[in-house]
Formats: structure tokens, sequence, C-alpha cells
């Protein structure tokens, strides 16, 4: 039976929930559950800290996982990115005080206050720069005013916690982050995972399009496919009023409300969007 880790709580626990719901597999409803097995599928579930889950998967013990691109480098557990997941992005920034005269060119001597001090280090690194890392766990902004640090690193959304501690962004992006299943670098491909990397990724290519269905005059029937070809092509029916056809057809998703406004001035009417939850194209 295939054993996959998913984030137990945090901003990734709800979005991997429903993408693997998606995907035709169960998932918890009581957040107290630590292990659900989907007889079905044949897989089982540990619903683990988000930062603990490489280490699992590197260590063998489980065979797949979903945690973030930043936790997985963070933890230099011996696993390795299959598939980006499409959620919970982030990046991974240095805030330094507003009105502060820090260089990002040179970081030389600076006190850095971060949760993620393996990954800051490679960074430092890389630039050749000799800063001093103040490891915390969590709520970094408090360093600076407590004097701990001269400066964070930390991971970035919208920016709105950094601006209530006075706080602004700068220098290079450290790393863009987003959800991402992951696996044991040694570990050997099964039936089970393919599938499930399938699944998952018709739920990814589906957010990128909707299905649109419209009723259409015969004569309007050229320009309006033409509007929206589909991708071999769209299923076109005869209505049982008389000169009348239904058409269906899939499209991106980015810019549809433009094209129901286009297919209405072609002669489209009754024209319906439905949201796609997975695909195989």
């Amino acid at each position: 039976m295939l054993k996959i880790a998913v984030p137990n709580k945090g901003s990734l626990a709800e979005d991997a929930a429903g993408m693997l719901r998606a995907a035709g597999y169960h998932q918890r409803w009581d957040p107290k559950d630590l292990v659900l097995t989907d007889e079905a599928n044949g897989i089982e579930f540990y619903y683990l800290r988000p930062r603990d889950i490489a280490t699992y998967v590197g260590e063998g013990t489980l065979d797949l996982g979903i945690t973030g691109r930043d936790m997985l480098l963070e933890s230099s557990a011996q696993a390795r990115e299959i598939l980006p997941l499409g959620f919970g992005g982030t990046r991974f920034r240095f805030a330094r005080p507003v009105g502060s005269a820090i260089d990002p060119e040179n970081l030389n001597g600076t006190r850095i206050a971060t949760s993620y001090p393996g990954l800051v280090k490679r960074y430092l690194d890389s630039k050749g720069c000799d800063a001093r890392l103040i490891s915390l766990d969590g709520a970094v902004e408090s360093a600076i005013r407590l004097g701990v640090a001269d400066m964070i690193a930390d991971v970035v959304q919208t920016g709105s916690t950094l601006k209530k501690a006075s706080l602004e962004v700068f220098g290079e992006v450290l790393l863009a982050s987003e959800a991402i299943l992951i696996e044991g670098q040694n570990h050997e491909s099964t039936p089970g995972m393919e599938q499930l990397i399938a699944r998952l990724s018709g739920v990814i290519v589906a957010r990128d399009y909707v299905m649109v269905d419209f009723d259409v005059p015969q004569d309007c029937l050229e320009a309006t496919t033409a509007l929206a070809p589909g991708l071999e092509g769209p299923t076109v029916s005869p209505l049982a009023k008389q000169g009348w056809c239904a058409v269906r057809t899939l499209v991106p998703k980015k810019g549809h409300q433009a094209l129901m406004d286009s297919l209405w001035a072609a002669g489209a009417r009754a024209i319906l969007v439905t949201q796609v939850s997975a695909a195989r194209l």
C-alpha cells in the first residue's frame, strides 16, 4: 500500500486535501485524525507537520509527500521534487527596517534572524557573504525590535505582516516556493505512484480550462465555433428547435468572460460556463 505524507495544518493543509479529493482520493474530515486509509485506491495518508514531511520521505519511511519547496530545501533531506502543485505560492525575501541603510550587495557583518537557517546559509555562501545567522522558530519580525538582529529572512506572501512591523523587503528573491510533491531520491516508481501523479496532473491542468455550452442558430455555427474551437473540435448536436444546435467546447479559463461576450455577439444564446475539476488532455 502506498504511503503518502500530507500537511496536517497550516496554509498548505486545506489546499492539499482539496486537491487530493479532486483527484479522487478520500481525505480526513476530523482534523485530529493522524492516519487515513483509502482502501479503494490502495493508499495510506499520514498527516504530519509540513516541516517534517521531507525527512520522513527522504528516510524512505513514506513513499511520497506534499510539502513546500522551501521546507524541502531547508531540510536537506534525501528527497526530490517531482511535481509542482500550483498552490501555496510564496517568496523568500530579506527584510530590513524601513529607511535602513543595509546594503543588499554587502551583508557582511549583519545579523540575520530566520526560521530557515539552512536555506539562508546556502544563499549567503553562494554570494560570499559573511553574516551571522540567528535561528528562531517563527515570528522573526520581532527580532529586530528586540535587538536580536539587524534584518530578517522570511517567507513573504502579502507583505502585510512586515508592514505592521515597519519592515520592507529588499534585494533579490532568495527562493520562489510553492506546494510540491516529493519522493525519496532512491525511491523506485510504482503503478500507484504513477496513477497519483497522473491524477494530480489532471487536476492542475483542469484549473486552466472551463467547459462552455451554448445554443446557436445553424447559420451562426461556423462563426461561433471559430471563436471557441476546443482542443480536437467542439461537440455539436442538433436541438429540437428547428435550425438550432447545441455546442460544447473546452476553452482556456483565462479570458472566458470576454469569449462569452464574443459568442453572444456572434449569435450564441444560453451560454453556460462550468468549472472543470479534473482533466486528461
